[in-house]
């Protein structure tokens, strides 16, 4: 598969890591005929990261989204609205299912928690045309299947979390098996050099300590 372009965002710098920005996302899933199918949108090339791959809706962290941890799910909903058009309503269930910190050695850093939501009835994605300049409905593992053939641009974070939502029959059972779970935060960290050069997780054999 060919290697996506980088943002400057995604550059390697020298020195003490970035202090990571509070972010947050959300996996909005229906039900389809197959099982549970989840909102991607894709980026624009413009973005100074992760330009042009396709991702959950996200972003920083804003004032106006409040204090404490309540302000992740704020965030998630509101980023979810602005980029791909879509309001939850106020009872709509955020079901925390995962955290993820970007490694230290980029420029650009988050700290997210990325949420998952069932879809309102009949939800249809509008991208803002600024920041989410595409949006599509898919099944987890064909994303993961078309992203393996060359035909969809994922970041890594992406691909790990759509294999941990592949393979629920139903949106109920993915919601189930995350809600009240505990959850830690990944820290992805490079192993290797060259070609050789890789993302490990906490949990692989090789993990740094």
């Amino acid at each position: 598969m060919e290697e996506r372009a980088r943002g400057p965002g995604e550059r390697i710098v020298p020195g003490p890591p970035a202090a990571p920005r509070p972010a947050a996302g959300v996996a909005l899933l229906r039900d389809g005929g197959d099982g549970p199918e989840v909102l991607l949108v894709r980026r624009t090339e413009a973005a100074r990261f992760m330009p042009g791959v396709w991702v959950f809706p996200g972003g920083a962290v804003e004032a106006r989204d409040g204090v404490g941890t309540g302000r992740f799910a704020a965030c998630a909903r509101r980023e979810l609205h602005e980029e791909a058009g879509i309001e939850l309503p106020a009872t709509a269930e955020l079901t925390l299912f995962c955290r993820w910190i970007t490694p230290e050695a980029l420029a650009t850093r988050f700290d997210a928690r990325f949420f998952l939501a069932r879809a309102p009835a009949g939800a249809a994605p509008r991208p803002d045309g600024d920041e989410a300049v595409d949006a599509a409905w898919a099944r987890p593992a064909e994303a993961l299947d078309a992203a393996a053939a060359g035909e969809l641009a994922l970041s890594f974070p992406t691909r790990s979390q759509l294999g941990m939502l592949a393979g629920f029959g139903a949106v109920e059972e993915a919601l189930a098996h995350f809600r009240g779970r505990p959850v830690e935060p990944i820290l992805p960290k490079p192993v290797g050099e060259g070609e050789r050069l890789r993302m490990a997780l906490p949990g692989d054999p090789d993990y740094p300590g």
